[in-house]
């Protein structure tokens, strides 16, 4: 090879340019030769995307200073932070203003001396409780009644109570339902202990036990007080996050429990076993108190259910079935009076496989589109049983069985062409519902990032930005400017469904304004190595994607990212969202939160939750 001519391999081009300049490569190296395998060819480098070619070992890679006033700390707080938690402490406030005001009530309260003095101050700290736990039936529906969120997000409200935190609320408040509960529980062990003492009947210890007991088991109080305690027990045993995952439709039934817990607590405090020292004593308007807490969040949940049941008998039918590869199936359905938006969410119910169970899914349709679309991974018990129903077969590796489909999937069943010569069951969808990443039209710029089958999200957010910025059937224009797609797979065949969406977008995004960039995190074998290295030479896409944006090998380099937006977006909002496992949300959380600036680029972190 003449000297002047440079190899394919060769990263300088002949132009004398540092091979330690290029930001995927490090510099420290023995002898200052990088390893040949980790070096871009040249036609490779020319398809890097904007963010991979900026920051280079010439520029500054730290991250922005750290603000030093207060007022500076405090409007970078309030960017990602302040607002959740300002949210959540003045719910912690409210329960401690309960708290004390209810106990000095109960202690001072004039018709209760009787009580004071014989049960002393396990009376007020049981009272307490029990007032602090009626608070918490206030919020603990409020969290689930989606459409309602729905609604209040497209309000004012949004910028300050974090509706996408709903599920954590509801968690946090199911929480301080279990503590106060066991509060409650124990004062009134105690107080029937003295009870069973003050007993004139029971003269031996043997006949106190039993006087115990029978407050605890044959009395009105007791007996409903431990079933709702079993109901309580059963509900969090299965509502534990591993259990959820594992076994979801036991959850599912098990959370119904509620309704026994509910009618329970309104006749708990019926019978009136504590009496006051005068009249009026025990009534449903005095005493059973709970149903004037319940009754605002219970109404709005019963409407969500009711809307719930108007929602399923609309006309609903699946208009195709496609296999994908990895065990993904999409479902394109057509449903009547439905209007949605990019980045939102169904229920979906099938009554073949189970009549009571209704399952969340990202849409992967765009608004555009004539139908709804959903790609559900098939690893559950749920998902294997409505597979199975709309004709796929997953279990069947042997070629042209439906095993494996190409990348682009196999169509399975058709309304006109139903699988297995028989009609498709019928479905039930509920929603849709908004959540975090519906807000991505408010920001300029967005990077949006996926981990795996948590790419979903995505697939409707970047068909209507491409829909929109090429004004696609006279969609409404939007004010983005630029989209950073990140995707972060283990190996590529993870979400296979997803390589045409992103070949469509790619070839018709002649403004660069959507840019992708891959990640693969799997260890490559050696060979597989050297054949890539063999077939992306000189060639103008990518060898695994076929994409002309080039594929990433290892896990991206959150600093150099963030680095480049600040870099390339100055003074500007950008919205971070995010679907994926917990580990990689927190690291983006706090990259958000460490290059955001109070008066310069600000990043603004979205999670989905279901």
């Amino acid at each position: 090879m003449p000297s002047n001519r440079s190899s394919g391999l060769d990263f300088s081009d002949g132009k004398g340019s540092a091979l330690e300049q290029h930001p995927d490569i490090p510099s420290n190296y023995a002898g200052g030769t990088q390893p040949t395998h980790l070096q871009r060819n040249k036609t490779e480098r020319r398809r890097l995307q904007g963010l991979q070619r900026t920051l280079t070992t010439t520029s500054v890679t730290s991250a922005p200073p750290k603000p030093t006033t207060l007022r500076q700390r405090f409007d970078l707080w309030m960017i990602n932070e302040g607002g959740r938690q300002l949210f959540f402490g003045v719910w912690i406030f409210l329960h401690l203003l309960v708290a004390v005001f209810g106990f000095i009530h109960y202690q001072m309260k004039d018709n209760s001396v009787t009580a004071r003095q014989n049960f002393g101050i396990t009376f007020p700290i049981a009272r307490t409780a029990a007032l602090v736990l009626h608070v918490d039936v206030i919020f603990i529906l409020l969290p689930v009644c989606r459409n309602f969120i729905s609604l209040l997000r497209r309000t004012a409200l949004n910028n300050i109570i974090p509706f996408d935190k709903n599920i954590t609320f509801h968690k946090a408040t199911a929480w301080s339902i279990v503590f106060f509960t066991v509060v409650h529980i124990l004062a009134h062990m105690v107080n029937f202990a003295k009870l069973a003492i003050l007993d004139p009947d029971a003269k031996t210890t043997g006949q106190r036990v039993a006087a115990f007991f029978a407050a605890n088991f044959l009395t009105g109080p007791g007996a409903t007080g431990w079933i709702m305690t079993a109901a309580l027990g059963i509900m969090v045993f299965f509502a534990i996050e591993k259990r959820r995952r594992a076994h979801f439709e036991w959850f599912w039934y098990s959370h119904h429990l509620f309704i026994v817990f509910f009618i329970c607590w309104q006749l708990h405090g019926m019978f009136c076993m504590i009496k006051p020292d005068r009249p009026p004593y025990c009534s449903f308007d005095t005493i059973g108190v709970f149903w004037r807490y319940w009754l605002v969040g219970g109404v709005i949940w019963i409407w969500e259910r009711i809307l719930r049941e108007i929602r399923s008998r609309h006309i609903t039918y699946i208009s195709k079935v496609i296999q994908h590869p990895s065990n993904v199936m999409e479902l394109q359905i057509k449903k009547e009076k439905t209007t949605t938006r990019a980045g939102q969410y169904i229920f979906l119910s099938c009554p073949e496989v189970s009549y009571f169970q209704w399952h969340p899914f990202t849409l992967t349709s765009a608004p555009e589109e004539d139908y709804i679309s959903v790609h559900i991974r098939v690893v559950g018990d749920f998902t294997k049983a409505l597979a199975k129903a709309v004709g796929c077969d997953f279990e069947s590796k042997e070629k042209g069985k439906g095993g494996d489909a190409a990348s682009g999937g196999k169509v399975v069943g058709t309304v006109a062409n139903p699988p297995l010569n028989r009609t498709l069951p019928r479905v039930m969808v509920d929603g849709p519902f908004g959540s975090a990443s519906e807000d991505f039209f408010k920001y300029e710029t967005v990077l949006l990032v996926g981990a795996g089958i948590g790419v979903t999200p995505f697939a409707s957010i970047l068909k209507t930005i491409w829909y929109r910025m090429n004004n696609f059937k006279s969609s409404k224009a939007t004010r983005l400017s630029k989209v950073y797609f990140t995707w972060v797979i283990r190996d590529f065949g993870t979400a296979e469904w997803f390589h045409s969406l992103l070949h469509a977008i790619e070839e018709q995004d002649t403004q660069n304004r959507i840019e992708i960039n891959i990640y693969l995190t799997a260890k490559i074998k050696e060979d597989d190595m050297n054949n890539i290295i063999v077939q992306d030479v000189g060639a103008e896409k990518d060898a695994i994607t076929s994409l002309r944006a080039p594929t990433h090998f290892g896990r991206p380099n959150w600093d150099r990212v963030f680095g480049s937006l600040v870099e390339k977006h100055p003074e500007t909002d950008v919205g971070v969202f995010f679907c994926g496992p917990a580990a990689l949300s927190k690291t983006l959380h706090q990259m958000s939160n460490r290059y955001s600036q109070p008066k310069g680029t600000r990043f603004f972190f979205g999670k989905e939750n279901f």
